[in-house]
């Protein structure tokens, strides 16, 4: 039974394939940032505002593969076993599925032209197998037929949709900032793509029932019997024409289409609050940081078709009864039993191909510069039982993330279709400067007796990264920085200060930069001002000549005595030259004598010094001055002229007034005492004119 054998063949291997086929689309790594042109297949405006400002692509592949027919044991596998599909754990229902997915980024590359526009061109090469509702009872029954020829059969398919489908992609994509104010930023991107088929077959069912009867036909000559196929349904197979003509080498077929991808991306960037535009460049505008604390995004791509002009598709209405199971083992292949053993209702010469087209929603969010978490939705858009047609493997995501420039990791969880009793799925993923390597769902499967499915990634790049505005951060802009790799003052263009003449001073606070110097002398040589031989440092006195054993400055005299500090044995006291500066206690005798020599005669009855005795009383009040430790007693006289008591008051009148003009002249009054002894010591008899006048005195005289 050659057709049957070809048909178990071929839809076990469908159905193998896309159980044990490493496979899927980038999961973890299009979350990240720093995914570059990679991220224009999930999105199209990714591209714009991204954090590099070139990438190019040079190969990158992903394949993804599921079905709810078939679990394997991973951990056998891993361990050496020999894969053994017979030995497998199936789970046939009315309506299994499974789904393979391989794609291919090749060649691409994308760059920004300016802060708010950027394009990208790629290629591509997509493979999609689809297996949708697929009676599992049936695939059992295939498998055994050679072996179970004796056993009758009966199978309600119903509908069924088989769906292989690969072509190739060229794509340019063009993304643009079309809002960026304060808190909020948005971006759209727009992806068109020149597709090329590569080829495809597909087969549905519609309401087809199967009943074999093992015994239902008596063979000729009496030679017992045979088993007999009775059906109902319809059968649309499509494939390319020349596809089952005997020695087909495969070239590629007279196809072509178009497909669009759009996109949208909202940024809630809650820092940019300030309209200062100092802000806005500082903290926004830099290329080479996320600022986003909140992304979102939303896409539908593949919308677009592909004809296959010289594609053949025929739909067959399998109603028969009694078909002998000898008359299918005598067809050659399955265009035999559809064309010679069931009815052609209609043929069409070129049909048209439909894209996956898929609905992406996406969630970021960024707890800080570093660590992310994202939420990930990808929603087929065509219905399983759409004929001709690819759709994706709707998937939800929820990947926790570390990124940054060099290095980002993965730990995708994700839940999809047709999992039964394997609800989520762990994976892991890594990307280290050019290369990316990941899984969706490896950590899961390395634990796994029931795998259901399987994923991977892995990729080579060249990422050109955005380099920072101010790459030594001391405040100067790269394109105004004269020295960008090393750190200086923004008043010398962003380069450190120099010492050009060693002195440990940098020049900008070095008074004398080309001259060594003292750092105490703010980068100048010490000098010597007042030229009295001591350099400045040392002179106490800098800007006065002094001796040098008086530290630079002139000496002093302290007290005011004419006798400088350096001789003065008394410094803080007046004091006569001839006693070292020191006063001199004791009055010689040619000064006393002089002094008592001295006396102030007044008129009758007055007590006003006359102005003749000024100068006498100015030269003892000089004389005072120069015994800064003598006291002197001031004595007031009169004749014997009126009353006792009166002469006594006014005796003691005169001694005051001699005082107040010794103290007016600069005398120290508690060095002064004064008494008054009236007309009681004459020094003339007093019965003359001439002897009243010499009573009426005041005499100065020492104490001790």
């Amino acid at each position: 039974m050659k057709i049957m054998k070809n048909y178990k063949i071929a839809l076990l291997l469908v159905l193998l394939n896309a159980s044990i086929i490493n496979a899927q689309s980038y999961l973890g790594f299009l979350s990240d940032n720093y995914s570059g042109v990679n991220s224009v297949v999930i999105n199209p405006a990714n591209i714009v505002d991204s954090r590099l400002k070139t990438d190019i692509n040079l190969l990158g592949v992903s394949s993804f593969a599921t079905t709810d027919y078939l679990k394997l044991d991973m951990t056998n596998i891993l361990n050496g076993y020999d894969f053994d599909y017979d030995n497998e754990k199936k789970y046939p229902t009315e309506n299994n599925n499974a789904f393979l997915n391989i794609d291919v980024l090749g060649p691409s590359f994308m760059f920004n032209i300016d802060k708010n526009n950027s394009i990208a061109i790629f290629s591509r090469a997509r493979a999609f197998i689809n297996v949708d509702e697929l009676n599992g009872e049936l695939i059992d029954e295939v498998e055994s037929f050679d072996s179970n020829l004796d056993k009758d059969v009966n199978i309600n398919e119903g509908d069924f949709n088989i769906n292989a489908h690969a072509w190739s992609e060229f794509g340019f994509t063009y993304a643009r900032v079309i809002l960026n104010e304060k808190e909020n930023f948005l971006k759209a991107g727009l992806t068109l793509k020149h597709l090329r088929g590569a080829g495809q077959a597909f087969v549905n069912g519609k309401s087809l029932v199967v009943d074999y009867d093992a015994d239902g036909t008596i063979l000729p000559a009496g030679f017992g019997t045979t088993g007999s196929l009775t059906s109902s349904g319809k059968i649309t197979y499509g494939r390319f024409e020349d596809y089952s003509k005997d020695g087909y080498e495969y070239e590629m077929p007279e196809s072509s289409g178009f497909g669009t991808d759009l996109g949208i991306i909202y940024e809630w960037r809650p820092g940019n609050k300030s309209n200062s535009k100092k802000e806005i460049n500082d903290r926004f505008n830099r290329k080479d940081k996320n600022k986003y604390k909140l992304k979102l995004g939303l896409s539908i791509t593949d919308i677009g078709s592909i004809d296959y002009r010289d594609g053949l598709e025929e739909t067959f209405n399998v109603a028969n009864s009694n078909l002998s199971e000898q008359d299918l083992r005598d067809a050659n292949d399955i265009d035999d039993i559809l064309n010679n053993l069931y009815s052609l209702n209609e043929t069409k010469n070129s049909y048209r191909a439909i894209l996956p087209t898929a609905l992406h929603l996406n969630a970021d969010w960024s707890f800080n510069n570093k660590f992310y978490l994202n939420l990930r939705s990808d929603l087929s858009l065509i219905s399983k039982s759409k004929i001709k047609s690819s759709r994706i493997h709707s998937t939800l995501s929820l990947t926790p993330r570390y990124e940054s420039k060099w290095l980002s990791f993965y730990l995708p969880l994700s839940v999809t279709e047709y999992m039964e009793g394997e609800v989520l799925r762990l994976g892991a993923g890594l990307r280290a400067g050019p290369l990316y390597i990941g899984s969706g769902s490896i950590v899961s499967v390395l634990n796994s007796k029931n795998t259901q499915q399987i994923d991977v990634y892995a990729g080579l790049k060249i990422p050109v990264y955005h380099e920072k505005p101010d790459k030594d951060e001391d405040g100067v802009k790269n394109k105004l920085d004269k020295c960008p790799k090393v750190p200086g003052p923004v008043e010398n263009n962003g380069c450190p200060w120099e010492d050009l003449d060693g002195d440990t001073l940098f020049d900008n606070t070095d008074d004398c930069p080309q001259i060594a110097g003292s750092v105490e002398n703010n980068g100048c040589p010490w000098g010597d001002k007042d030229g009295d031989s001591l350099l400045d440092n040392i002179d106490k006195c800098p800007k006065m000549e002094g001796p040098i054993e008086n530290g630079g400055c002139p000496w002093e005299d302290s007290d005011g005595d004419g006798v400088l500090d350096k001789d003065d044995i008394c410094v803080n006291e007046v004091g006569k030259l001839s006693n070292n500066g020191c006063p001199v206690n004791e009055l010689s005798l040619e000064v006393k004598e002089t002094f008592y020599a001295k006396t102030i005669l007044f008129n009758i009855g007055k007590s006003s010094i006359e102005e003749e005795f000024n100068a006498v009383l100015i030269e003892i009040a000089n004389v005072i001055k120069e015994y800064p430790i003598a006291k002197f007693l001031i004595e007031g006289h009169t004749d014997s002229t009126g009353k006792s008591s009166v002469n006594q008051k006014i005796s003691e009148s005169r001694a005051i007034s001699v005082k107040n003009f010794l103290v007016k002249n600069n005398v120290d009054p508690n060095r002064l005492s004064v008494i008054g002894y009236g007309e009681s010591k004459p020094v003339s008899i007093d019965d003359s004119v001439e002897g009243r006048t010499e009573n009426r005195r005041v005499e100065i005289n020492l104490i001790n």
